[in-house]
């Protein structure tokens, strides 16, 4: 098993920590300190060394960070973890705070007013520092600082020292050669004679390598700086590398060891491109101190690697339909279970382990989420042995999974009903239905953004009052990080969407304690053809759906359907039974072929 099931939150070791931390800030003469849910390369995913937000507090969500004061320590989460946050954390101690809707600025000018905010510059973007200085009232300060909570933690892990391992070019669809000299190209038509590169799976995708230092994400920890003649120096422990590694990375790529990348930043010539956005502000401190001229501007690797080349689409493709019968082979299993049989923990187990079966599951994309009950209202549920619930009658489960194969990312959420499910579950499953198939049938032209589509999944609840606190969906990688930028369906992102980009389409409802609901296909944007009175001059996109499992038919209320929203179910459903139907056999063929059938 990949997933472990034991409660990693220490709500009754928050108090004593925060202590520790206070005591260090005194010492260090500062009034407030910063403890993010970051490392120094902005990952979702943290190593444990890095894990200090869980480690102070407790919270475990995979965003939110700490400001903790000398009287006051304030947990800022977003509306994913609203529910959680309330558990894992000692609530005489530390407070909840609802964000973005408070900022950090307003709430430290009420709390704090006057006094010295210390961080850590390794873990703070430019981005993030400058909006938060010019937010901030200026009775308060700023201070760059060595991590506090680095020394009060006694028994903090070692950084990882994971395996780094070649990805093939034929999976890749371009030699990293190729790619180098891609990048190399557009520095020097920006007038650039380096860029930083912060981000893991940047480097992974350029350098066609794969990595193995933390779970879920098969990425290196490393940095690098590419030049304008395509040359790269690497900054990774060398233990990480074999021969292999080293031979495909060639005489074009330098490998130095992390300590030397400061140095190293100090010994350019500018102009530097660094990316405000993701780069640790530290990054900027060097140049700064060497007086080396540096401009902002994005990783050169972000648009390249979301527009998946031709090679990386059909693998994936390929992943999805494997992917989606280890899927089917669950759902059949799940439907031979009676309610009060199974708790969520037998779910998670029994899931990855028909994914195991194909012999090609490299890790799951992420802690799989299967949440019955109440803890369906949980957004980013994790199941331990102390939550571990039974399936009832008449509740939901939503289950929400992925997997890392060698030649894809995949990521899909199905709501189940245990037993007989009454009708306000259904409604709302009906109704995230509705918004998952609007984004799935939409067509729209070149330069819309995600932030123009999200509304289209939320129309059906909002209609009816309701709504969710989540994206509608986020960018995901071939054998890459399952959340991937810059690509999203979200208010908050104007990013156009591009051909060959793959998002999640992912809208749902969660009443708490009470149910939860979320459907979630991926997809990737294409070009799509021209329609019979269309305008030829204006060229329209569209998506492709790459996920193949049936939605429940039992959770769906035909009649609040339009007639072409059951004909994109029944086409969607018959897709499924040609796609998947030829990978299985025995009983869990007869019952896709079962659970298919038209509305």
């Amino acid at each position: 098993m990949f997933q472990t099931f034991t409660s990693t939150a220490s709500p009754e070791q928050g108090p004593p920590r925060l202590a520790a931390l206070r005591r260090a800030m005194a010492a260090e003469g500062v009034d407030a300190f910063l403890i993010p849910r970051a490392d120094a390369h902005q990952g979702e995913y943290v190593p444990p060394c890095d894990d200090r937000l869980a480690w102070l507090t407790g919270f475990t969500g995979s965003a939110g960070f700490c400001a903790a004061l000398a009287g006051k320590a304030g947990v800022f989460i977003d509306g994913r973890y609203r529910t959680q946050v309330k558990a894992q954390v000692d609530l005489a101690h530390y407070t909840p705070v609802p964000w973005p809707e408070v900022k950090l600025a307003d709430w430290l000018a009420e709390q704090l007013q006057v006094g010295s905010l210390g961080y850590d510059p390794m873990l703070h973007t430019p981005d993030q520092i400058t909006d938060l200085e010019g937010a901030l009232p200026s009775a308060i300060t700023l201070r760059p600082v060595a991590n506090l909570v680095d020394r009060v933690w006694p028994d903090r892990p070692a950084p990882p020292k994971g395996a780094i391992f070649v990805y093939p070019d034929s999976l890749a669809g371009e030699s990293h050669g190729d790619k180098r000299a891609r990048i190399a190209a557009a520095l020097r038509k920006a007038g650039q004679e380096t860029a930083v590169l912060t981000l893991p799976d940047s480097i992974a995708w350029l350098l066609n390598i794969r990595g193995s230092d933390i779970p879920r994400n098969p990425v290196p920890h490393c940095f690098a700086v590419i030049h304008d003649d395509a040359r790269l120096t690497l900054f990774v422990d060398a233990a990480k590398l074999d021969d292999a590694v080293r031979a495909h990375l060639g005489d074009a790529v330098t490998i130095r060891p992390p300590e030397a990348f400061g140095p190293g930043l100090r010994s350019l010539s500018g102009p530097v491109r660094v990316d405000h956005g993701s780069a640790p502000v530290w990054v900027l401190h060097q140049l700064d101190d060497a007086g080396v001229q540096h401009v902002a501007g994005k990783d050169p690797c972000i648009l390249p690697k979301a527009c998946k080349s031709p090679a990386e689409i059909a693998a994936t493709r390929e992943a999805h339909l494997r992917d989606g019968a280890a899927m089917c082979r669950f759902l059949h299993w799940f439907d031979q279970q009676a309610p009060g049989g199974i708790t969520e923990i037998d779910v998670v187990t029994a899931l990855e382990g028909f994914r195991a079966d194909t012999n090609q599951l490299r890790d799951i994309s992420f802690e799989t989420i299967a949440g019955t009950g109440s803890n369906g209202a949980v957004i980013h549920y994790r199941v331990t042995e102390d939550t571990n619930a039974t399936l009832q009658d008449g509740h939901l489960i939503v289950v929400d999974s992925g997997a890392q194969y060698l030649d894809g990312t995949t990521d899909i959420t199905r709501t189940l009903p245990v037993g007989t499910v009454g009708d306000a579950e259904k409604q709302a499953f009906t109704r995230v239905l509705q918004g998952m198939i609007a984004v799935s049938r939409v067509r729209f032209p070149r330069g819309v953004a995600g932030q123009h589509l999200d509304a289209l999944a939320r129309a059906p609840l909002w209609m009816a009052g309701q709504d969710y606190d989540h994206g509608t969906g986020h960018g995901v990688g071939v054998f890459l990080c399952v959340h991937e930028g810059p690509q999203r369906l979200s208010r908050l992102s104007d990013i156009p969407l591009r051909p060959g980009m793959i998002l999640s389409n992912e809208p749902g409802y969660y009443r708490e304690g009470a149910f939860g609901i979320r459907i979630e296909n991926l997809i990737v944007v294409e070009d799509a053809p021209t329609l019979p009175g269309g305008d030829d001059h204006r060229a329209m996109l569209g998506f492709e759906t790459l996920t193949y499992a049936p939605i429940d038919r039992r959770l769906i209320l035909t009649d609040m359907l339009s007639t072409e929203e059951r004909a994109w179910i029944d086409a969607y459903h018959a897709a499924c039974r040609d796609n998947i139907g030829p990978r299985l056999s025995g009983e869990a063929k007869i019952w896709l072929d079962a659970a298919t059938q038209p509305l």
